[in-house]
């Protein structure tokens, strides 16, 4: 799978929207998207006028891609399943990329952001209900306990990051037990839990041509 070796602080430029990809530097003064809140490239200051509705439905896809970490073909195949369950295709979407492991793993507080978590979860450091999962895209269930392995609970990016949670805060649907360094599944999101500005309806209307 092909992966984005480039600077991550020009996509938060790109979408206009600050993502949160390099933890605790997004909420200091060192921030890129603060400093310089315009699109990247030579024109980025100069460029304005207005956007297609395609160019907006694209701008939705690629920015709620980009900020769960996915390529296009792993994005493509969520918003399929989306519209295979019942209810509301564009809330499905969102719930299903909020249940993925490595985003559990960063709302709970022990990554620094969702490219962090989806390394630490690769590298073995998790458990689901005592057993171990490396799989970033595992799709956690009410009731499931995530857990940091016994051998893992020294790591430094995992104890740095649960000391600087408190700025990101927890969502109503999880549960973090910080002493015994585990996180419980209350109860799937739903639409209201999900804070990020996102028009999904922009989405659906994308794959739908």
């Amino acid at each position: 799978m092909s992966r984005y070796r480039g600077s991550v602080c020009r996509i938060c430029r790109r979408e206009n929207l600050k993502l949160y990809f390099k933890g605790d530097r997004c909420y200091s003064d060192k921030c890129a998207f603060d400093r310089r809140s315009y699109p990247p490239g030579q024109h980025g200051q100069r460029r304005g006028g207005k956007i297609s509705d395609y160019g907006l439905q694209l701008r939705e896809k690629q920015k709620v891609k980009r900020a769960y970490g996915l390529s296009e073909k792993q994005f493509r195949l969520f918003f399929e399943r989306s519209e295979q369950k019942k209810g509301v295709t564009g809330t499905n979407l969102l719930v299903m990329l909020e249940c993925r492991l490595d985003n559990v793993v960063y709302r709970l507080g022990f990554a620094s952001s969702r490219v962090q978590g989806r390394q630490l979860v690769k590298h073995n450091h998790f458990l689901i209900n005592g057993r171990k999962v490396n799989i970033p895209s595992y799709q956690v269930k009410p009731g499931d306990v995530v857990e940091i392995r016994e051998k893992s609970r020294s790591v430094a990016a995992i104890n740095e990051a649960i000391e600087s949670m408190v700025r990101r805060g927890m969502p109503q649907w999880l549960e973090l037990d910080k002493e015994a360094l585990k996180g419980s599944v209350k109860t799937l999101p739903v639409r209201d839990d999900i804070t990020m500005p996102i028009q999904e309806n922009q989405i659906i209307e994308f794959y739908s041509k």
